[in-house]
């Protein structure tokens, strides 16, 4: 099967607003990535590219050394590099063995210049969990 199965990401907030079909879009661009216990999958301050939406294991989120969260499946990390591929706000380690579904900005990007609807909507749920986020 090419392409992460919806149900996966279905759990993800992110993508609440799509309609099947647009998520079905979406869903093929995605890649299986496994990762080690122990693996540092995203380094704090690193540049990246890459979202990913776990389906099974933890991974552990520290900022600046000090432990911030835990994520685990139907969580996800790394979504801001899908619009500006800056510098990685966090470090992301497999503190289990990490099954995920991961989807690069130059997959994601093409998608998004051709249809205008599905960026419209991820721009506004982005915009909604950052003022819920802070709160507001």
């Amino acid at each position: 099967m090419r392409g992460a199965p919806i149900d996966v990401l279905q759990r993800v907030p992110l993508f609440a607003d799509l309609n099947p079909g647009e998520l079905a879009q979406i869903a093929l661009l995605f890649k299986e990535r496994d990762f080690d216990q122990g693996t540092t999958i995203i380094q704090e301050g690193s540049g990246g590219a890459a979202f990913f939406v776990i389906e099974a294991g933890e991974a552990t989120v520290s900022i600046r050394g000090t432990p911030h969260s835990t994520l685990g499946p139907g969580e996800y990390f790394g979504e801001i590099a899908l619009i500006d591929e800056g510098p990685r706000m966090a470090t992301i380690t497999a503190a289990s063995r990490l099954d995920c579904w991961g989807l690069t900005y130059w997959d994601f990007r093409p998608l998004v210049e051709a249809n205008g609807v599905i960026g419209w909507k991820l721009l506004q749920r982005m915009a909604m969990m950052l003022r819920d986020a802070r709160g507001q």
